[in-house]
């Protein structure tokens, strides 16, 4: 047990939660049952509106069976596990578990075809209620199937142990064999059966050419107002069309958040549909992500395209998340499902939406499938979502395209994200995004709907806290993972707001407005299946459920599931399975995934660093930014020291009244001294260093013209993950923040806003060459560097080449797979690439319809790659980027980028080849020939007509290693460029082995200017500059009068060869760019 927190106080906060529950549960089932929920103010029951069907706020939860008793019977399993205690909470919560269970049945039948499947309100599901697919999965099935695995014994509950008093009816997976329950009662697959019937009524809504479900269905009669399903092609069914046609958007999270219900649901019954098509649902949204890896909002269920272009980890989006990990978590260990479908027949007409489909392939089944989903969303949101620029971490709504910013506020619902961060083994993280949410909860005693981070308060109008579950969740797995009992003072402090107020006589009232402490009359089914039911969980470290050494899982409303590995309480043993099945299993790929890069197990709880406070989380240094950032420190602490004090009241006179003395200095409010370390400090705020730089605009009077087409035209194009490049500086307006930077070990300058537009912190800024090496300005400085330079080679398409160009093996788009490793780093940059074309055949598909918002693809490999190696080489220093780069497969360079022609026929243009190279230092070192910049196909002043008109060298002699003896004399004196191999001997005695030559002008002349070293790839990949430490000498050892320039160019294999097919070959200069004297680390010069 945690020191900090003694076991009797942790009993009576447990007790309190119980009392919570059952003040709630008892209740509704005096004032509410059968109904679906229950109003605490006016203690009546609350039902659908039918006179008011757009009100889906109720219509689309509340399906007319009785919802909150389904959500209340595996919070009344869990209580029925728990330790003994003197008012003997286990057996009255476990009996009153069982009797939910008999009213149920009695009321919607047993789900047999038969008289006993007819109850008192209907037969099964029987219902003309037209509710949403999504709410109706996560409350209504998975309540269901989590009771039924409660029931038979697959999820455990202390000191019960059924025992099948029966035989199983025939081989049908939904009847299982009867338990016998007090009061007559026996328990015998009544609740499976009755999901089985639920979920059949809503495959209808899957009736749609993407895959992607409708958001609503009509249990009864199905889907008739969606006149477009491929369902009404045959059948005529289709209402004819009234007014405002039905709306087809729906959401990532209502789409794709069905695979745990439903593959479940399959799994226990033999029946693959659900499964097949929740999995197709989660795949067909995911494949719609953006280039930078980012789900939208909306999406509309036929045309598969996104509507708007909302991104973040809240409202609409936010299980889709959960379930990519859980679905990893529930399907770890298991088979793949069986595919043939079953014989059964549902109560309604036999519908199988998997028949408009391929069958899905066998990996998009596995559990590592679903794992590497999770772990691209999750670096998305952790390199374009997650903001920590000027103030604490958080996760914000961007754009989904660009990553820009879209709107500033905090939602309540992804105050889930900590906890699924902790889930996946990600601690640090899900400890400091749990602190926002703390520290809104101690401000406000609830968190409300939406905070906005520009006003630091709630959003007018969206201050309701309807009795969420999602911040005590986070807190319970935060606290499962780490054992800090700072999380059982939040809960302490959650328990306590809660009943301070939302207590009402007949249950417990969500907030309309956490400011005023206004009331709702509206008991949300939620608040009874997941609120008490964390907070239960949190106080209980020794509950059955929370050391179940098993792949179980809480959907995200809440209920725990489970893929059971044999089948329990049967009396006919499984069929074994015949050898031809055995045999397809075995032939059958089955999708292995491992990536190191990623977090793949969860770390052990760290020992505290202050043993008597007990709190790692309370010794945080930065406790107080999180303060900072939510305003908390300027809110009056009412839990602490009160004064009393005199107002003058125009009716009463003088009145004394009460008020704090002091602020929120630390939180919880219910966190004790004793936890706060000893001389406990946080650093003093960071003072910002803010810098603006305006370019110049051209003159009007001598070039109106040009300023007029330069203003007309955009200043930004802006290429997915890797930021914008500025295509006019005239006008350009830069701000600029100083930054300590880890890598450079001092202070720089990092561009956070150009043109108006926010660079994100993995985003670098690209300026080219031709607009700006000419500056030379305090503010805004362009330094050429010696220490590196781009060798351009051009080959004419005549020349057949040894390989495929870099067209063929690079073509995918950067973004399409995001990593997870420091923003701004080379080897980020450098093996994005590879890793792009390494993951080209995964499950990970891209779809081919596009949405409208999202701005065009960047121009083919010539234009990126040209951008990648420029961002490369200004941040690697002095070492090759190119030599950090993993060649493709049977590409003839390392490093090297083929921009190839227009059209994208390698075979009707030209190819330009550019490799990075590094100089040679030392005593023999000489300068560069002082050349034009050759320029690449991106390049403003670029020639597509004659794209060698830049490359002043022709004449390329190959020399091999150089190292047998003199090379010929014409080497030198006929031709431009020496190219040799590397190794055989040290770098000078290949120059020594150079004759002596008069050198020309440097330009266009016949003599040599430059030589060249390739390093095929067979060797260290982490190429060095050539060290020459002697000055050089000719053949005959005399020293020699005229020096020559050397370069070390990191290609592969090939690369040496194609050299030898030279049209042209250039130089490009590399620059680093800086303002008062510090480097601009995210400017890139191309």
């Amino acid at each position: 047990m945690a020191p900090a927190m003694r076991s009797d106080h942790l009993a009576k906060l447990r007790q309190e939660t119980v009392d919570m529950f059952y003040h709630g549960y008892s209740n509704y089932m005096l004032h509410a049952f059968p109904e679906d929920e229950l109003r605490p103010v006016s203690c009546q029951p609350l039902t659908r509106n039918p006179n008011k069907p757009a009100d889906i706020g109720l219509n689309d939860v509340l399906g007319n069976y009785s919802l909150t008793l389904i959500d209340s019977l595996s919070t009344l399993a869990i209580l029925a596990g728990g330790p003994a205690d003197e008012r003997y909470t286990g057996s009255q919560a476990l009996s009153d578990f069982q009797d939910g269970v008999a009213q149920f049945v009695l009321y919607y039948g047993d789900g047999r075809p038969g008289p006993s499947g007819q109850g008192i309100r209907s037969r099964g599901f029987d219902l003309d209620s037209k509710v949403q697919v999504f709410e109706t999965v996560i409350r209504g099935v998975g309540g269901l199937l989590s009771a039924h695995l409660f029931a038979v014994g697959d999820l455990p509950i202390r000191g019960y142990d059924p025992k099948p008093d029966g035989t199983v009816r025939g081989d049908d997976p939904l009847e299982t064999a009867p338990i016998s329950w007090p009061g007559g009662f026996r328990y015998d697959g009544q609740l499976l059966r009755l999901a089985f019937d639920l979920s059949g009524r809503l495959l209808p809504a899957f009736y749609t050419k993407t895959g992607i479900p409708y958001p609503r269905v009509n249990l009864r009669s199905g889907i008739p107002f969606y006149v477009n399903s491929p369902l009404h092609q045959d059948s005529g069914d289709a209402e004819p069309a009234v007014g405002n046609a039905e709306i087809t958007e729906t959401c990532s999270a209502g789409a794709g958040s069905l695979t745990l219900e439903f593959t479940v649901l399959s799994r226990l019954s033999g029946d693959p549909r659900f499964e097949q098509a929740a999995k197709r649902a989660f795949w067909e949204v995911w494949e719609r992500r953006s280039d930078l890896g980012l789900i939208g909002n909306g999406i509309d269920a036929e045309r598969g395209v996104w509507i708007g272009p909302h991104s973040g980890i809240g409202a609409g989006m936010d299980s889709f998340f959960e379930y990519a990990l859980k679905s990893h978590i529930l399907l770890s260990g298991q088979e793949t499902p069986n595919m043939t479908r079953s014989q059964r027949q549902s109560t309604t007409a036999w519908l199988d939406p998997n028949s408009l489909h391929p069958p899905l392939p066998p990996e998009m089944h596995s559990s590592d499938a679903f794992l590497e989903a999770w772990h691209q969303a999750h670096a998305s949101v952790k390199r374009h979502i997650y903001t920590d620029r000027s103030h604490f971490p958080y996760y914000s709504n961007n754009h989904r395209a660009t990553g820009q910013p879209y709107t500033m506020w905090i939602d309540s619902l992804g105050a889930f994200y900590p906890g699924l961060l902790a889930l996946a083994g990600e601690i640090d993280e899900a400890v400091e995004a749990n602190l926002v949410y703390t520290a809104l909860w101690t401000r406000y005693g609830a968190i409300p709907e939406r905070w906005s981070v520009r006003e630091s308060n709630v959003e007018p109008g969206i201050a309701w806290w309807p009795g969420r579950p999602e911040f005590i969740e986070s807190t319970y797995h935060i606290y499962r993972a780490t054992a800090d009992p700072w999380y059982l003072r939040v809960g302490e402090m959650v328990l306590h707001d809660i009943k301070r107020r939302c207590w009402v006589a007949c249950g417990w009232a969500g907030l309309e407005n956490v400011l005023s402490g206004e009331k709702q009359d509206r008991m949300e089914s939620f608040f009874l299946g997941e609120t008490t039911k964390y907070m239960y969980l949190l106080f209980d470290p020794e509950h059955p459920l929370n050391n179940l050494d098993a792949a179980y899982v809480f959907t995200t409303e809440g209920h725990p599931l489970i893929i059971p590995h044999q089948a329990r309480g049967s009396s006919t043993p499984r069929r074994r399975p015949s050898r031809a099945s055995q045999q397809t299993k075995k032939d059958v790929a089955v999708y292995h995934y491992y990536d190191s890069r990623f977090t793949n197990s969860c770390p052990a709880p760290r020992k505290p660093l202050e043993p008597l406070a007990g709190s790692n989380t309370a010794a945080k240094r930065n406790l107080f930014d999180v303060s900072r950032f939510t305003n908390l420190y300027n809110t009056p602490n009412i839990h602490g020291p009160l004064e009393m004090f005199n107002i003058k009241d125009e009716d009463k006179g003088h009145v004394m009244q009460y008020r704090a003395t002091s602020n929120h200095t630390v939180f919880p409010w219910t966190l004790p001294p004793t936890m706060l370390p000893h001389n406990g400090t946080c650093p003093a705020p960071v003072n910002r260093v803010l810098s603006w730089i305006e370019f110049p605009s051209q003159d009007a009077a001598s070039s109106a013209s040009s300023s007029l087409f330069s203003r007309a035209s955009p200043q930004l194009r802006w290429y997915q993950n890797l930021g914008p490049t500025v295509e006019t500086v005239d006008g350009l307006k830069l701000q600029l923040e100083q930054e300590f930077s880890e890598g450079a070990g001092s202070d720089v300058w990092m561009i956070t806003h150009v043109a108006g537009k926010t660079v994100a912190r993995h985003e670098n800024v690209m300026f080219h060459a031709e607009h700006v090496r000419q500056f030379r300005d305090d503010a805004f400085s362009v330094l050429r560097r010696k220490d590196m330079v781009d060798v351009v080679l051009l080959v004419e398409p005549d020349e057949p080449e040894p390989a495929p160009s870099l067209r063929t093996s690079h073509e995918l788009p950067l973004a399409s797979m995001p990593l997870p490793v420091a923003p701004g780093s080379l080897d980020e940059i450098t093996s994005s690439i590879d890793a792009v074309a390494e993951n080209a055949s995964s499950t990970t598909r891209k779809p081919a319809v596009r949405a409208s918002d999202e701005p065009p693809a960047a121009d083919p490999d010539s234009l990126f790659k040209s951008i990648l190696r420029a961002v490369s080489s200004a941040l690697e220093g002095s070492s090759s980027a190119a030599a950090r780069g993993t060649p493709a497969p049977s590409s003839p360079f390392r490093g090297g980028h083929s921009s190839l022609d227009d059209d994208g026929d390698d075979s009707s243009g030209p190819s330009i080849y550019s490799w990075l190279a590094n100089t040679a230092t030392g005593a023999g070192a000489f300068p560069l020939p002082a050349v034009h910049d050759a320029l690449l196909r991106n390049s403003p002043d670029f020639s597509a007509a004659d794209p060698g008109a830049s490359l002043p060298w022709r004449r390329v002699y190959m020399a091999g290693l150089a190292c047998d003896g003199p090379l010929p004399d014409d080497a030198a004196r006929r031709h431009q460029v020496i190219v040799m191999q590397r190794g055989g001997c040290s770098f000078g005695e290949k120059l020594d082995n150079v004759p002596s030559f008069v050198p020309d002008d440097g330009g266009g002349g016949g003599s040599l200017q430059l030589v060249v070293v390739v390093d095929d790839g067979v060797g260290d990949d982490d190429v060095p500059r050539p060290l020459l430490p002697t000055e050089q000498r000719t053949p005959r050892g005399a020293p020699r009068v005229h020096g020559i320039p050397m370069v070390l160019l990191a290609g592969a294999r090939g690369t040496y060869e194609l050299f030898g097919k030279a049209a042209g070959v250039g130089l490009r200069r590399k620059y680093v760019v800086k303002s008062q004297g510090y480097v601009i680390e995210n400017a890139i010069v191309l």
